[in-house]
């Protein structure tokens, strides 16, 4: 598995895998408990396939990062994301030393730490892309900020087209 199928679901905690879309919205798992729930096409949901984090050369895409994350831990757990902000910060800066501290916010920082934690106790980091290489040309990414999942976007494509 990717992180293509990842969800993280503004105002529900943890992360979510995309199980079944349905015509009003999709149905997806919890990583943490196993429970599954259904998402309407409103919801505010972000693929974690989708998120960058800001450096001052662009931006890197979260896959990238946790790649570094998991390279560096040895594919084991990563620092807890409740340490003080100033341990996350010097952490952060040792996985991705150009990124944009004025930018990405101790709070984004914890995020990615729990998301990591999170992707490794359910034994998904191995799964993770490769980081790619820089000879490779990277492929333009989505801001920070939440993206709806593609579903939401076909279906008020079709309604428009109604």
């Amino acid at each position: 598995m990717n992180l293509e199928k990842i969800l993280a679901i503004s105002g529900k905690p943890g992360l979510y895998v995309l199980k079944v879309q349905t015509r009003t919205g999709f149905v997806a798992e919890s990583l943490t408990d196993g429970k599954k729930i259904t998402v309407n096409l409103k919801s505010n949901v972000s693929l974690l396939s989708e998120i960058s984090i800001y450096t001052y050369d662009g931006e890197k895409p979260l896959t990238e990062v946790m790649q570094r994350i998991a390279t560096k831990e040895n594919k084991g757990q990563a620092i807890s994301h409740k340490e003080d902000n100033a341990t996350l910060a010097a952490y952060f800066k040792e996985i991705l030393a150009d990124y944009d501290a004025e930018r990405v916010y101790p709070s984004d920082i914890k995020k990615v730490l729990n998301w990591y934690n999170t992707l490794q106790a359910k034994g998904l980091v191995t799964d993770l892309a490769p980081a790619p290489t820089e000879s490779q040309e990277e492929t333009p990414v989505a801001e920070e900020k939440p993206k709806k999942a593609h579903a939401a976007k076909k279906a008020k494509a079709k309604k428009e087209e109604e």
